[in-house]
């Protein structure tokens, strides 16, 4: 898969070919995402074309001070990990910046489409482009001038509810993972790096390994996960908390994710380990001491075990 940087204005030397893109900025790259790029790629292996995603980095909504966009379902690298798992043969990222914001649908086509070779454009129902989202479906259709196809793609609904990132994002605020492994088509995943903490869990029998996060991830709500744990290519289960481990009244109230490995007793500081989110166990709490917490672990984990070997 090519990845191709792009700022606006694009420069000229740009080399391209004939292609049928997916538009869109893609958070998450769910179920209805993945209908739209399958499209794409459907029309191009059928008409001798290439595949590609059209998309934007930073979000739009970062971009020009709205909230909410500062984290993200899938940052650029996992989202152009799933792109490449589909197939697609091109990837464009347009630099989001001021300049580009301020441009209108015409130029957007004759200035972004029409130098990238685009002969066929697939894009969601709701889609919307150019300066202040003045461009929509119908605008796209209008401006082709026959120079290329446009596909729109309906709404995507899953388990009675329609696909969404905005849904996504609630469950996750929510601490839903279990909802949002439905709506992605795959469970919600955080990678990072393993890092040292406290070393407090080694102490009271439940070693846990620190994540330091590599990318702006959205971190769901606090509480206790089970999880499956990936190191080194093998996969554990394991339960993991997201919190400010409120029972030691820390001065810091930051926010950590710790994971504790069933059965894993391996050095893995400074390795790159990634966390699948299943379901979430409880919220976070505050305990009336240690050995409270020690015995909510134990039924944590115990419960974690059952539920895991239930959705085998």
């Amino acid at each position: 898969m090519n990845i191709i940087r792009l700022s606006y204005p694009l420069s000229s030397e740009i080399i391209t070919q004939p292609c049928a893109v997916a538009m869109g900025y893609f958070d998450g790259v769910h179920l209805g995402h993945r209908r739209v790029i399958q499209r794409a790629i459907d029309f191009a292996k059928a008409n001798g074309l290439k595949s590609g995603v059209l998309t934007f980095f930073p979000h739009p909504r970062e971009v020009l001070g709205r909230s909410g966009y500062s984290q993200y379902i899938t940052p650029l690298e996992d989202k152009l990990e799933q792109f490449e798992k589909m197939g697609i043969d091109f990837v464009y990222i347009i630099d989001f910046d001021i300049a580009f914001s301020s441009v209108y649908p015409e130029d957007y086509v004759e200035e972004v489409l029409m130098p990238l070779q685009v002969k066929h454009i697939v894009v969601g129902f709701d889609n919307t482009f150019a300066y202040r989202g003045m461009g929509t479906t119908q605008t796209l259709q209008e401006l082709s001038k026959g120079r290329y196809s446009v596909d729109v793609v309906g709404p995507v609904n899953r388990l009675g509810e329609k696909v969404s990132s905005t849904i996504i994002r609630e469950y996750l605020h929510n601490g839903e993972v279990d909802q949002v492994r439905h709506l992605l088509g795959r469970p919600y995943s955080i990678k990072g790096v393993a890092v040292h903490g406290d070393k407090r869990g080694r102490k009271i029998g439940f070693p846990t390994a620190n994540i330091g996060v590599s990318s702006p991830y959205l971190i769901g709500k606090n509480g206790v996960y089970g999880v499956k744990a990936k190191v080194d290519g093998k996969i554990y289960d394991g339960v993991m908390n997201i919190g400010i481990k409120p029972t030691f009244e820390l001065e810091k109230k930051e926010k950590t994710l710790e994971v504790h490995i069933f059965g894993f007793d391996q050095e893995i500081y400074g390795k790159d380990i990634e966390v699948e989110l299943l379901f979430m166990i409880r919220e976070e709490q505050k305990f009336s001491g240690v050995e409270a917490l020690i015995n909510q672990i134990q039924k944590d984990a115990e419960f974690a075990k059952k539920k895991f070997a239930s959705i085998l």
